[in-house]
């Protein structure tokens, strides 16, 4: 069979990435916010919701970055009006990150932009089908993964 007339699973991948990226590459920005500010402001609301304190180590340990490089971001949220950092009893040296509501109400609006994005992206698919999706998404990242080592 020739290579133009056969599906591939790399090929469908990618065409689906691509219009991922359409879709969405506007619709999730916050002008003030970089795309990496989002994450770590995301981070700490997560474990907020979990009823856990966060603090600037924590964010080295999830995003694997330097001492430095988490200063940096964290001054810039504490200066836009994103975070602040707050003592705790037990240490004062230690400070918890603490989001303001302002980070809180950006936050849920993109989480609602994902939430309609992730509706409109599997509309018409059945559980079912859902689940054999990601089993199958599991095991190409599986192979994918065992290969490139």
């Amino acid at each position: 069979m020739c290579f133009y007339n056969r599906r591939r699973m790399g090929g469908e991948i990618k065409a689906v990435s691509n219009l991922i990226q359409r879709n969405t590459s506007f619709s999730f920005d916050v002008p003030e916010l970089t795309r990496v500010q989002g994450w770590i402001v995301g981070f700490i609301r997560m474990r907020d919701n979990a009823g856990l304190e966060t603090f600037q180590k924590d964010v080295e340990k999830a995003y694997e970055i330097r001492r430095s490089t988490a200063t940096g971001i964290l001054q810039l949220l504490e200066k836009k009006g994103y975070l602040e950092r707050q003592s705790v009893s037990e240490d004062a040296r230690l400070k918890k990150l603490v989001l303001t509501a302002k980070a809180i109400e950006v936050h849920d609006q993109i989480i609602a932009r994902i939430d309609a994005f992730e509706a409109q992206l599997s509309k018409g698919i059945s559980e079912e089908d859902k689940e054999v999706f990601f089993r199958v998404m599991d095991q190409v990242k599986k192979n994918l993964n065992s290969e490139g080592k």
